[in-house]
């Protein structure tokens, strides 16, 4: 309950308290996915992989409040590079393992969190507005997935969907999920009126789908490593990733969605 109100407290607050607390939360996520690839014998580069998605969330930022051009994100280039260049200096037994899995924080981490600056902030010639709506309805409909998918898979949770990734998982489920986000959307829109209808079941959709595929890569990442939790950041709940894997799919996918619809 404390996590849920820290997540829309940090929207719902404004601009300033969302950039506080969502970059804590990607760095903090993203630390401890490298943290993990140390059981793993692998030795990514921590420092520079979190100051890479530290640069993307912060020029994301500005870039949706209006203040930075797209050809700004070309500056990213030096540190692309330099991240292949530092591994010659490390004189690792598996450097391609190194730089893999700092990219991939970067990419699997770091790009979903700062794409939801598009979600809160949008600019205008004469200002920047700062509307948390969109993105605590994108919240919402992630849970109410999670809560639909787990009631109807205790329930009547029968067929597995991926039984070697995550035995708990059922189609019945899947199919629950989806039904409840669909429930949630309708309500949605009778709120935040900006989006229509259609759009915000296509929007529940999307996130009841990709978010069950998120779930499932988080596990199985975890089942490679031989984890249970990601970490132990939430006493009883796991680690950060336990918590934002639904997310870390489905954000980039909304955010295109919106985009291409021009509803952001």
């Amino acid at each position: 309950m404390l996590f849920v109100l820290a997540i829309v407290g940090g929207v719902y607050l404004g601009k300033i308290p969302f950039f506080i607390i969502f970059m804590g939360l990607m760095l903090a996520s993203l630390f401890e996915f490298y943290n993990l690839a140390l059981k793993a014998k692998i030795r990514p580069q921590v420092l520079l992989g979190l100051l890479f998605s530290a640069a993307l969330f912060l020029s994301t930022y500005f870039y949706a409040s209006g203040r930075l051009e797209p050809i700004t994100f070309l500056g990213f280039l030096p540190l692309f590079v330099s991240i292949f260049i530092i591994e010659l200096y490390r004189n690792h037994q598996r450097p391609f393992h190194n730089i893999a899995y700092t990219l991939l924080g970067i990419l699997y981490i770091g790009l979903p969190f700062s794409l939801l600056n598009l979600m809160v902030l949008n600019s205008s010639s004469f200002n920047v507005s700062y509307d948390p709506s969109i993105a605590l309805a994108f919240f919402a409909l992630t849970w109410s997935n999670d809560t639909g998918a787990y009631l109807f898979g205790v329930s009547i949770g029968k067929h597995k969907m991926f039984p070697r990734v995550s035995p708990n998982k059922s189609w019945e489920g899947f199919a629950g999920g989806i039904a409840v986000s669909a429930l949630a959307a309708w309500v949605i829109a009778m709120f935040v009126q900006q989006i229509s209808l259609s759009h915000w079941l296509v929007i529940g959709f999307i996130t009841a789908t990709m978010g069950v595929f998120g779930d499932l890569v988080e596990s199985m990442f975890k089942r490679s490593l031989g984890v249970k939790d990601s970490g132990k950041f939430l006493p009883g709940h796991g680690g950060l990733l336990d918590r934002f894997d639904a997310i870390l799919l489905s954000t980039p996918v909304v955010v295109a969605y919106l985009e291409v619809m021009m509803l952001i």
